[in-house]
């Protein structure tokens, strides 16, 4: 395994029903092209050495006889694979006949797993068998018979187990599902959204084999859909009425991770396994934007809208009853404020207020360009709110008069004078109005420490505290699509503005300060912020993932460069974190120290820098 992915793959070989010989050959051909593409677990369908579709051949001595001889042959042929196998067949044992699966590897058979339970018109041709383990001999061993799990000492944790679709729940970390069954309307579908909420319900990956579409079609027909899912999520899927090989690789870590917070108690035996780790190149997509869904981006955009924004309208509505309901924020012409006025403007329409209640304040200093001005204040006249531009340039100054510092010395000191100035603005003009201040700041902001402490870090009410920086863009692009023409043409001009918190002169009249070329970029920190917060990954091995997901858009070293600098800044910027104002959390990634994260504000980087 590479970085505790298990490389699976699922099967639909090219069967012909009770034409034993030709399906052996094609299962040995699939596992020979599984252990050379250097996966680990290959599930087939059930009944795959036979067929399913045999009917009362399954009772006939000849087809019985056969498939026992062939799974000998298989066990000879495959001894030298690591590949760790299911494959159905019927099996004549204690005098019965079961659909069973034997798992082997490396040329040993490793057991029986009886299909439990069978639907009534499985009984027709199948025992159902007696729920407590037993062994059988088969091939002068005796082989254990029942339900098991099995895991490899090596691999903490990771346990596989054989189910037949689809339990409630599975213990184990990954479920091995071999399929059967004729593909009817609306099936596939179905079967998508069962396997993924069992993978979603335990915590664990899935692997789906379906029975081959080449099985007979005298009264139906079947797919050989096969089906990968971890955790909820679809990893791969074959095209219906297809024969082949699917392939993907299973994040144990991932789900281990979320797992430690919950009690799976696996009651089977477990019987070992071996998995040989392998740097093969992964079969899976690793998303260069893991806060932003798959499909479906317009519905999650506002939904995540419709949380910000209601979220707002109740702290809102608490304070109306005692005279509130004005609110005051900052306005940069930057993302971060253009989506926190978006969203207060829409619940002040929740609530039925008038939106000149709501003060867009510019606060133009040193660092202000003509552009950003402009766009604050255009996008203050597009909502109808009240707009008010006061410079803080004279305070800024006397303020370093006071104190004797320099203003040619743009240190830390000329930033966040100029940052604390403008909250005090801000503060005081809510204390005037009986209103709150509606803090700007975003998630990738609260992860770096990029904001003052006091300063901008402060608010009544931080909108935009559970959206990381890459999907504030993601909602004003949103925005922009949806508005009409004219706010849509300040929020594009918004949307192609640098970042910048504009606090050193300009330049020409353009934007000296870019906070991507500081702190790095923010596609690269969310990328580390996510798997850091939400799966408590090691920084080896999201550099790892890293390098696969930025593959020719970053270089590795520059990969490595920022990822330094984040677990640096993350670690060390605690303190401004264990203060942070109220805020609604958005997806499963969260700052917040009242439940979302709860650090030490003096914990060592020693372990997290390292690498």
């Amino acid at each position: 395994m590479n970085f505790e992915f298990l490389k699976t793959a699922a099967a639909s070989p090219k069967l012909l029903p009770a034409d034993v010989p030709h399906n052996q050959e094609e299962i040995v051909k699939m596992v020979w092209e599984v252990h050379h593409h250097h996966a680990d677990v290959l599930v087939f369908p059930e009944l795959a050495l036979s067929g399913s579709t045999c009917g009362d051949l399954f009772h006939h001595t000849t087809l019985l006889t056969a498939c026992y001889n062939a799974l000998q042959s298989i066990l000879r042929q495959t001894a030298n694979s690591q590949v760790f196998c299911v494959l159905g067949l019927p099996l004549a044992v204690h005098g019965r006949v079961y659909s069973a699966c034997a798992a082997f590897q490396r040329g040993r058979l490793l057991a029986v797993v009886p299909k439990y339970p069978l639907t009534p018109s499985e009984l027709r041709f199948f025992a159902e068998p007696c729920p407590e383990p037993s062994t059988v001999s088969l091939f002068g061993q005796d082989v254990p018979f029942g339900s098991f799990s099995f895991a490899d000492p090596n691999f903490p944790g990771v346990s596989l187990s054989i189910v037949f679709p689809a339990p409630a729940r599975c213990a184990s970390l990954l479920a091995l599902c071999p399929g059967s069954g004729p593909e009817l309307v609306g099936q596939a579908r179905y079967r998508r959204m069962v396997l993924s909420a069992l993978s979603a319900q335990s915590c664990c990956g899935v692997v789906y084999a379906g029975a081959s579409p080449l099985e007979s079609s005298a009264d139906a027909v079947c797919s050989g859909h096969c089906l990968i899912a971890e955790h909820g999520n679809l990893l791969a899927e074959s095209p219906l009425f297809s024969t082949g090989i699917l392939y993907a690789d299973i994040d144990t870590d991932l789900l281990l991770a979320d797992r430690r917070t919950q009690y799976y108690a696996d009651p089977l035996t477990c019987i070992p396994v071996t998995f040989q780790p392998c740097d093969a190149p992964l079969d899976r997509v690793i998303p260069q934007n893991p806060f932003l869904p798959a499909c479906g981006l317009a519905e999650r955009c506002e939904e995540i809208l419709a949380i910000q924004s209601h979220a707002l309208k109740k702290r809102l509505s608490h304070l109306l009853p005692h005279g509130g309901g004005h609110a005051v924020l900052g306005v940069s012409g930057g993302l971060d404020s253009t989506l926190a006025l978006c969203v207060t403007a829409k619940a002040f329409q929740l609530l039925g207020l008038d939106p000149a209640q709501i003060t867009a304040v510019s606060m133009p200093c040193f660092g202000t360009t003509p552009r950003t001005k402009t766009n604050a204040q255009r996008l203050a006249e597009q909502f109808g709110v009240t707009f008010r531009e006061i410079p803080v340039t004279q305070s800024v100054e006397q303020h370093f008069a006071d104190i004797g510092h320099d203003p040619d010395v743009h240190d830390v000191t000329y930033e966040n004078a100029q940052a604390r100035e403008r909250t005090q603005v801000l503060m005081d003009l809510a204390n005037a109005q009986n209103g709150i201040v509606v803090g700007t700041g975003d998630l990738s902001e609260l992860a770096l420490g990029w904001a003052t402490f006091n300063g901008d870090h402060m608010s009544m009410y931080g909108i935009n505290a559970g959206v990381p920086k890459t999907l504030v863009r993601v909602l004003v692009q949103h925005l922009a699509e949806t508005a009409p023409e004219e706010l849509s043409a300040v929020l594009y001009d918004i949307l192609d503005t640098p970042v910048s918190p504009e606090l050193l002169p300009p330049e020409n009249g353009e934007i000296a300060q870019k906070t991507e070329e500081l702190v790095g970029p923010y596609q690269l920190h969310d990328f580390f912020l996510f798997y850091t917060l939400r799966y408590g990954f090691s920084p080896q091995k999201i550099l790892f993932l890293a390098k696969t997901a930025f593959a020719g858009v970053y270089p590795e070293d520059t990969i490595s460069h920022w990822l330094h600098v984040f677990f640096r800044r993350f670690l060390s910027q605690q303190f401004k974190r264990s203060c942070l104002p109220d805020g609604p959390q958005i997806g499963t990634v969260g700052l917040s120290p009242r439940g979302a994260w709860k650090m030490p504000s003096d914990v060592g980087i020693t372990l997290w820098s390292d690498f």
